[in-house]
């Protein structure tokens, strides 16, 4: 009898994970984004970058962005690069300074120490970077980020100046040996298809600041709501659930629009990343909420269930329909990798697939519950 009920269970359980599947991630794949390089109407654009001791990073990282290739007809470039450098103490005054020199589309802002600030964390540098903005677009990334082509900067911007206000792109990571190494850019590879497939449902609720555009009036909406001072970090959730709609957000997701980073190299380090990135959770709108733990209720369930029903001896009905639900979620995944430019995930998805219900349990505090309280 109690195997029984354990069997339908599982059968809701796959029922509501295939669904997601087929409604939410299948969209992924629909709609074709603006080809990288592609301006009907190109418009300048301010890139902002707020850094706080990241010499080393913009010293490696920086140059792919001076030298994007977003100019006019005569050949001038038509963005200008902002570096806000928040009370470092290591060389990146000194470093950008000499990069200045080199590039004149480059200038920077340096916020002292002993500032008074009147908003938390990364929030107050950007304010002053976006303050400063000559232009109407905006186009945002970190120091530790470098572009995968020269057409990054036109591909990000060309929803922009196609109408839309919001423009989503996708954040990777390197590829080192290692399962850590794998379950990051799997974990950023699901929330990336995840998050374009809610966005092309008419429901767009998250981004990630190191690879996100705007226009400046949508800056200033989300910097005036309530929930802008409440965290130091998190802009990028909180900009989508103040301004997000699906009449006004793209999603681009061509290869040449990427940026990478290196991932963390200990487990600590990157559940350090995760609580703060995690931290604006409970600001998305409650519909979204409960669509995402449904998710994920469902997901971890299924793990748990799936084992029991083996152990108890029901294993043949248990692998027919966990293995639909499996078969289902990996091959999305592997065609999502492969449109992605992402390798070498195949092999990792039975073991990053299973742990993440243990990252949903153990990130679940920061998710609902807990503001990380610092930037760096």
């Amino acid at each position: 009898m109690l195997t029984t009920a354990i069997l339908w269970l599982l059968v809701v359980t796959v029922a509501i994970q295939c669904g997601y599947a087929f409604y939410f991630f299948s969209r992924f794949f629909g709609s074709t984004p603006l080809a990288a390089g592609v301006q009907s109407r190109p418009e300048p654009v301010s890139v902002v970058i707020c850094a706080r001791n990241e010499a080393l990073n913009l010293k490696k990282n920086l140059p792919a962005i001076l030298q994007q290739i977003y100019t006019n007809d005569a050949g001038k470039n038509l963005y200008e690069v902002i570096v806000v450098n928040d009370a470092s103490d290591d060389d990146t005054e000194k470093l950008l300074y000499e990069m200045e020199q080199e590039y004149s589309h480059l200038w920077h802002i340096t916020i002292a120490p002993d500032d008074e600030r009147n908003l938390p964390g990364k929030k107050f540098a950007l304010h002053h970077g976006v303050a400063y903005a000559t232009y109407h677009r905006l186009l945002f990334t970190d120091a530790d980020c470098r572009p995968a082509s020269r057409h990054w900067l036109a591909a990000m911007v060309a929803p922009l100046n196609e109408g839309k206000q919001i423009v989503c792109g996708f954040g990777g990571y390197d590829r080192r040996p290692g399962l850590l190494n794998a379950f990051i850019r799997w974990e950023t590879l699901h929330t990336f298809l995840q998050m374009a497939g809610y966005a092309r449902a008419g429901k767009p609720y998250m981004a990630v600041g190191r690879n996100l555009a705007c226009t400046k009036e949508i800056f200033l909406r989300a910097e005036n709501s309530e929930a802008w001072s409440a965290v130091p970090s998190g802009d990028d959730d909180l900009l989508m659930a103040c301004c997000a709609e699906e009449a006004n957000t793209a999603v681009v997701a061509v290869p040449e629009a990427h940026t990478f980073s290196e991932a963390k190299l200990t487990w600590t380090s990157w559940l350090h990343q995760k609580q703060r990135h995690l931290s604006t959770g409970k600001y998305y709108k409650e519909g979204i909420k409960l669509l995402l733990a449904l998710y994920a209720g469902t997901h971890a369930l299924g793990w748990v269930i799936f084992p029991v029903l083996i152990i108890s001896g029901a294993w043949p009905v248990a692998l027919s329909l966990w293995g639909l639900r499996c078969a289902v979620y990996w091959v999305l995944q592997m065609a999502a990798a492969k449109k992605l430019s992402e390798k070498h995930l195949s092999p990792w998805l039975p073991f990053c697939d299973a742990g993440w219900a243990i990252y949903n349990f153990v990130l679940s505090p920061y998710i609902f519950l807990k503001n990380k309280r610092q930037w760096k």
